[in-house]
């Protein structure tokens, strides 16, 4: 295990029997330095970590005091800021699991997350998450009901509630009864983000969270002290258990969010941010605008430097053997990619100094790492922040496996896969119908076996024996292969295989990370069940389509981003120079992908103008498109798409 670079050494929690044991070592460790910062709450919130853990203490002991029982569960309703984190493992510090989900959820899901969990008390963040979750409450049999906020709990309940500051001052006068906990025993339920179907309870014990707190350093080592930007949910298993390692190495967690997230980037130069491939998206796409406003004269020499650049890093790839489409590259074709990459070393170094330079500064130009998952990323994605010189690294893992199973390395990033097993963890790879075992560079469906994998799911035997087989392979849904260095490479999932009338299958997940690389394609997804070829409905990136109008001088009206039905059909986005642009656009990507194939052609296409985005519902709480809730929300004009072929 590395030393940290402060010459402290890591802390060991191998020993220790419990997630809510964390914080007392980490009090001791980590002391005044502080923990958690909420700038955007208020009032703004900042925690040392001794403050933290004595905060978590007097939260337990109020839930003793009022009634909540070890072994007991309890719904907890919110979001990200230090009172989650506080209620969170104040729960486990009592003895109890918490049942997880955003207030922001829909009112219906919150209460068969409720009922399913078969929870007897109930924290939420404020009184409006409360209130939607009446008059059904009401009825609930509960211990208890506390509210995060400081807001005076309503008379009318039939439940005793309090709120934060009572709650505290409860634990205060309570003396805490310490709760012998073994590893094994359930610390949470986190339910499936239920794009098809109702949710399932994934049941993660807490040496399943444990795992990944010991496990994620063999990652990174990050440094006492270090900055780490957090804007993804916390309740959430991805950035939940990222949390958790970071808070148990000394870092400090700055809470941000999607409106401040540009100007604290600046604020707090982050060494370290979590997030999904949107965010990754969003800030190549904010860099890339940026590049769009210079003179064509500028635009030109960055140009030149990128092209430099990325053949650069193809080479260099190579030489290192990390180069996906060179996986067996031969010694004497590692001798002329080092030679190559030799060459345009000055001309990549010239880019960094004048270009590459000013991108690590909009990032708050302290950046060690950029960690991404909860979806693919595309390609261009990691080519991009490789030239630009921020390590980003692409981790894998599910709900069900608490979430970490493989990740990338910096001095083994393998751009394109989901790199190597974390530690204690296996991966194979087996033929979806035989589940026979597939040899390295074969594409079957990705078991996994671990201390990470779930319990099973929660009052729900049939769905775990189908999921985790007798030996303890779990079956991730996944397609993938892996390399002959045991790199795991995603392919798709299985249930979204698009199968067309002629037999052939397409995983549509590649195909759409290629089509976005266009400056003119924000969102896209495949369709083509049971069709002769591939569909897609497509939300164009307005401000780039208009400054292409702009460029050839074309006289055509374009929609505001918020246009209603009548002004969409009014406008000029049907225009045959638009669809002529974006049948380009899709016809080059597609194309220029590795392992392209004549079905992966988008043969027909539509552009829409909203979004796919949480607020709409045609986005899980990390980002991913909920293909059924779309599909259900077009099927007219899919039908239409496919209908005028």
């Amino acid at each position: 295990m590395n030393k940290l670079k402060n010459s402290i050494d890591p802390v060991d929690y191998t020993s220790i029997q419990s997630l809510a044991a964390v914080w007392q070592i980490a009090a001791k460790k980590f002391g005044d330095t502080v923990a958690l910062d909420a700038p955007h709450t208020e009032p703004k919130v900042s925690l040392t970590y001794q403050q933290l853990y004595q905060q978590i203490q007097q939260f337990a002991s109020g839930l003793q005091a009022l009634g909540v029982k070890s072994g007991s569960k309890v719904a907890l309703f919110s979001d990200n800021s230090p009172r989650w984190f506080i209620a969170d493992q104040g729960i486990m510090t009592a003895g109890a699991a918490d049942a997880v989900r955003s207030s922001k959820a829909e009112r219906q899901e919150l209460l068969y997350i409720f009922q399913d969990s078969d929870s007897t008390s109930l924290v939420v963040e404020d009184l409006q998450t409360l209130a939607k979750l009446r008059p059904e409450l009401d009825d609930f049999s509960l211990d208890l009901i506390v509210l995060l906020s400081e807001e005076t709990p309503p008379e009318d309940i039939p439940h005793q509630i309090v709120n934060f500051a009572q709650l505290m001052s409860a634990g205060e006068k309570h003396q805490l009864q310490p709760v012998e906990q073994d590893k094994q025993a359930l610390a949470t339920l986190i339910y499936t983000s239920g794009t098809t179907g109702k949710p399932k309870g994934a049941m993660l014990s807490h040496a399943n969270l444990l795992h990944q707190v010991s496990s994620i350093i063999a990652i990174i080592q990050p440094e006492i002290g270090d900055r780490v930007l957090t804007i993804l949910p916390s309740w959430h298993v991805y950035e939940r258990s990222f949390e958790y390692f970071f808070l148990s190495q000394g870092c400090t967690m700055h809470y941000t969010n999607i409106r401040s997230f540009k100007q604290d980037l600046q604020k707090y130069k982050p060494h370290i941010m979590i997030g999904v491939p949107r965010l990754w998206e969003s800030l190549y796409e904010g860099v890339q605008k940026q590049f769009r406003d210079q003179s064509a004269g500028k635009q030109k020499l960055i140009n030149f430097f990128f092209n430099i650049s990325e053949n650069y890093i193809t080479a260099k790839r190579i030489a290192e053997g990390l180069s996906l489409e060179h996986i067996d590259a031969s010694p004497i074709e590692k001798i002329k990619a080092r030679a190559i990459a030799t060459v345009l070393a000055p001309g990549h170094s010239l880019g960094n100094k004048i270009v590459y330079q000013k991108v690590r500064e909009a990032v708050g130009g302290n950046v060690k790492y950029l960690g991404s998952g909860g979806g693919s990323l595309a390609k261009h994605l990691d080519t991009f922040y490789e030239i630009v010189g921020i390590c980003l690294l692409v981790g894998y893992g599910l709900t069900e496996t608490s979430p970490l199973t493989n990740a990338r390395r910096p001095k083994h990033n393998l751009r394109g896969s989901s790199g190597q097993p974390i530690p204690e963890t296996e991966i194979k790879i087996v033929d979806p119908q035989t589940r026979k075992t597939l040899p390295p560079g074969e594409t079957g469906l990705v078991l996994i076996r671990g201390p990470q994998v779930m319990q099973g799911y929660y009052k729900k035997p049939e769905a775990t024996a189908k999921a985790i087989d007798s030996k303890g392979w779990f079956d991730s849904g996944d397609l993938g292969w892996v390399t002959p260095a045991n790199d795991l490479v995603l392919t798709g999932r299985a249930k979204d295989t698009i199968v067309l009338t002629n037999g052939e299958n397409i995983e549509p997940q590649p195909i759409e990370d290629a089509c976005v690389r266009s400056k003119y394609i924000d969102q896209i997804i495949l369709l083509g069940q049971d069709q002769r070829s591939l569909g897609a409905l497509i939300v164009p990136n307005l401000e780039a389509l208009q400054q292409w109008v702009n460029d050839q001088k074309l006289d055509l009206n374009l929609p505001s981003p918020d246009a209603n039905e009548s002004e969409i059909a009014n406008s000029d986005l049907n225009n045959q120079a638009i669809q002529s642009l974006f049948r380009q656009e899709l016809n080059r990507e597609v194309k220029n992908r590795p392992g392209y194939r004549p079905d992966d052609r988008i043969g027909t296409f539509k552009l829409i103008l909203e979004p796919f985005s949480i607020d709409n519902g045609m986005m899980t709480q990390t980002m991913k498109i909920k293909r059924p809730v779309i599909r259900q929300n077009y099927q007219q004009l899919i039908e239409t798409l496919f209908a005028e072929k």
